[in-house]
C-alpha cells in the first residue's frame, strides 16, 4: 500500500484542536498499519505559530519547500477568517493537485478565499455559516452536517468534527474496523456519519431556566422508552400542556417533540454501536415501540436503516 502524505498547514491564530484532532487520528492509523501515512506540518515561512489557546506549534518546514501532499488539511481558527495572503495563494495553487483537500471548522474560509469552493457544497462551524455564505455567495453552505464531501474536497464543522472527518477518511483508506479501533483508542464517544447534525439534542437545546422544565429534560434523556407525550411531560412539570409546550420551546429553543425525537435517535444509535441487543429490543427501549417506527426515524434522519447503521458503525468484534 502506497504511503499517503498528510500535510496540515499552520498559521498564527489557528485552533489547536483543529490540527491535533485529525493528526492524532492519522497518527493512530500509522501505528495500526505502519507505512500508511506520513504526517507533516508547514507554515507560510516555516516559523512557529501561536494558537488561539496560547500553544506554540513548530512546523516541520515552510510551505515553499513542500511537495504536493495526498491529503491537504486546512484547519480553522480566527487566523483563517482573515488569512495570510501567502497561505491563500499556496492553497489556491496546490489544493487542486491534492488527492483530498480537507478543511476543519473555519478552515473552509481559506478554501473559499482561494476560490476552491465556488459551485460546491460545503459546511463550517455553525456560528460562521452565515458569514461564509455572505462573503462567498458562489459557495453552497449547508449549516447542519458534521462534514460534507463534494468531489475531492471535504469540509467539516467545528473543532471535533475534524476528528469525525479524519476517521471517515481512514475508514476509506484502511477499512471500518481500523477507523473504529482508532475511535475507541481516542475514547471518541460517538463516531458520527457526515450527515449527522452538528448538535446532539442535549447540545442543540438550551438548558431550561425553570427546574420543572429541566427535570423534564433529564427525564426524557433517562427514560426514552416512557410516555413522553406533551400531556405526560406537562403533568410531570405540573403545567397545562399548552403552557408546557410554549415554555419548553421558549426556554430550550426546541419543541418537546423534536427534543424527544433527537434523544430517542441518539439512544438507539448508541445501543446499535455498543451492544448486541436485537433491533426489536432496541426499538422498544429507545421508545419507538416497533422496529418499523425506528427504521422510519433512522432513514429520515440519517439516510440509512438501523441494520445498515449497525453494520457500518459497530466493530466486527467487541473488545
Amino acid at each position: 500500500m502506497a504511503q499517503r502524505t498528510v500535510l496540515a498547514v499552520l498559521f498564527d491564530g489557528v485552533q489547536s484542536l483543529d490540527v491535533t484532532g485529525p493528526v492524532e487520528v492519522f497518527a493512530g492509523a500509522e501505528l495500526l498499519s505502519p507505512g500508511t501515512y506520513r504526517i507533516r506540518t508547514a507554515s507560510p515561512d516555516g516559523a512557529p505559530v501561536r494558537t488561539t489557546s496560547g500553544l506554540t506549534l513548530v512546523p516541520d518546514e515552510s510551505l515553499d519547500g513542500v511537495s504536493d501532499p495526498h491529503t491537504l488539511l486546512v484547519p480553522g481558527g480566527p487566523g483563517s477568517l482573515d488569512p495570510d495572503p501567502r497561505l491563500v495563494d499556496w492553497v489556491r495553487e496546490h489544493g487542486p493537485r491534492a488527492v483530498r483537500l480537507v478543511s476543519v471548522c473555519t478552515g473552509a474560509a481559506v478554501l473559499a478565499a482561494a476560490g476552491l469552493l465556488d459551485g460546491r457544497r460545503a459546511t463550517t462551524h455553525w456560528a460562521y455559516c452565515d458569514r461564509l455564505a455572505r462573503e462567498h455567495p458562489a459557495v453552497e453552505i449547508d449549516p447542519d452536517p458534521v462534514y460534507v464531501r463534494d468531489g475531492h474536497i471535504a469540509t467539516s464543522a467545528g473543532v471535533t468534527a475534524g476528528i469525525d472527518l479524519a476517521l471517515a477518511l481512514v475508514e476509506e483508506d484502511l477499512g471500518r474496523d481500523a477507523a473504529l479501533a482508532i475511535a475507541r483508542h481516542l475514547v471518541v464517544f460517538l463516531r458520527r456519519p457526515g450527515n449527522q447534525a452538528q448538535f446532539s439534542a442535549q447540545l442543540e437545546a438550551q438548558t431550561a431556566h425553570r427546574e420543572p422544565l429541566r427535570d423534564a429534560q433529564r427525564f426524557i434523556t433517562e427514560r426514552p422508552d416512557a410516555d413522553l407525550s406533551v400531556e405526560a411531560l406537562a403533568a410531570r412539570a405540573r403545567l397545562s400542556p399548552r403552557h408546557f409546550a410554549r415554555a419548553f420551546r421558549d426556554e430550550t429553543g426546541m419543541t418537546p417533540g423534536r427534543y424527544v425525537d433527537r434523544v430517542r435517535l441518539e439512544h438507539a444509535r448508541r445501543l446499535l454501536e455498543d451492544t448486541t441487543d436485537g433491533i426489536e429490543e432496541i426499538s422498544r427501549t429507545s421508545g419507538y415501540g416497533t422496529p418499523e417506527a425506528m427504521r422510519r426515524a433512522f432513514v429520515k434522519a440519517l439516510g440509512t436503516p438501523p441494520a445498515e447503521y449497525r453494520r457500518r458503525f459497530r466493530p466486527a468484534t467487541t473488545p
